[in-house]
């Protein structure tokens, strides 16, 4: 499946993209080519193939959640950027400086 320029900028328009003649070019061939290789995998005979959500097997990769000694504030705002105390200091979000 070939992409016109004029599909490929309504695709870049939709992304908000601002493209170039040259990219526009560029990224027509590159994404003919994809929707080429989607093409022949429609082909594809998956009739004998089971559905499923995932071809790997479930695996739970969290740590177990143990209850352990609290950290001190001096600990908590160590890393901080900048604090006061044991109290996170941030710029100010709304309003004026």
């Amino acid at each position: 499946m070939e992409l016109s320029h004029d599909e490929v900028r309504r695709i870049a328009e939709l992304a908000k993209l601002d493209l170039t003649d040259a990219e526009v070019a560029l990224f027509a061939g590159q994404l003919s080519h994809i929707l080429d290789y989607f093409s022949s995998l429609q082909a594809v005979d998956t009739s004998h193939i089971e559905p499923t959500a995932s071809v790997l097997p479930l695996k739970n990769v969290l740590r177990l959640d143990v209850a352990a000694a609290p950290l001190t504030p001096a600990e908590v705002v160590a890393n901080a950027a900048d604090s006061d105390g044991s109290q996170f200091r941030v710029s100010a979000v709304l309003g004026d400086d």
